[in-house]
């Protein structure tokens, strides 16, 4: 029963937490307790963030201002696992234009807790 936390619904509310945390500048604290101890970010920039360098830096990112999460789809990679990937788009106040990349999240349950094991940006190009 514990893999029904891994549906689209339940993923999609994880997700949507850490968009209103990163809005807050929260973001460090939220994914510094999100992610497993082997959890990495990797961001349309190219940077790849462990899970130490997220909890101790995202809080000083600028908040995002608003930002949507568009046709999301869930893929089951295994029996306590599954992977979101969305189309986000975000805003920054001050900035032109909104920051517009696919995402893909893989979270794994470890001890009956969603946790992220994997994010990835890759922006939109084309």
């Amino acid at each position: 029963m514990p893999a029904a936390l891994l549906d689209l619904d339940s993923l999609l509310t994880v997700e949507r937490r850490g968009w209103d945390a990163l809005c807050r500048s929260e973001g460090g604290d939220f994914y510094g307790d999100l992610m497993t101890p082997e959890g990495v970010m990797l961001l349309v920039n190219g940077a790849i963030l462990d899970r130490a360098t997220v909890a101790s830096t995202l809080n000083g990112s600028p908040a995002w201002s608003s930002y949507s999460l568009d046709d999301a789809r869930l893929i089951p990679t295994g029996d306590a696992s599954a992977a979101l990937i969305y189309r986000a788009s975000a805003i920054r106040d001050g900035e032109p234009d909104p920051f517009v990349a696919l995402m893909s999240s893989h979270y794994a349950l470890v001890e009956g807790e969603i946790r992220l094991a994997l994010y990835q940006q890759t922006t939109i190009t084309h």
